[in-house]
């Protein structure tokens, strides 16, 4: 009768802990640095909020531009539109008048 004998080796214990050892490293990298990675998400909160203050600048200004319209569109025109338009689409002024130019 054949008996084999195994010798006990300690090197089959550390294969999982040394492919887990080189894995773990990885994949924590890229959890923090990755495209959806923690990081990330600290920068396009940085963006989002960078962009609400645009955007809330832009409707106060549209907001504005919207007021002025409807000035114009009443069907009726208000005498100081109607000379504001008409003065600098002809850029006229009167001798004792002061202008003040604006970009």
């Amino acid at each position: 009768m054949w008996t084999r004998q195994h010798k006990k080796r300690n090197t089959g214990a550390l294969i999982v802990p040394a492919i887990a050892a080189l894995v773990l490293p990885y994949f924590g990298f890229h959890a923090y640095h990755g495209e959806y990675g923690i990081y990330s998400k600290h920068r396009l909160q940085e963006r989002v909020a960078v962009l609400e203050q645009s955007l809330d600048k832009v409707r106060g200004q549209r907001i504005k531009l919207e007021k002025r319209v409807a000035l114009l569109q009443d069907g009726t025109i208000e005498r100081d539109m109607l000379d504001e338009y008409a003065r600098r689409s002809l850029s006229l002024a009167l001798p004792d008048e002061v202008i003040i130019m604006r970009k």
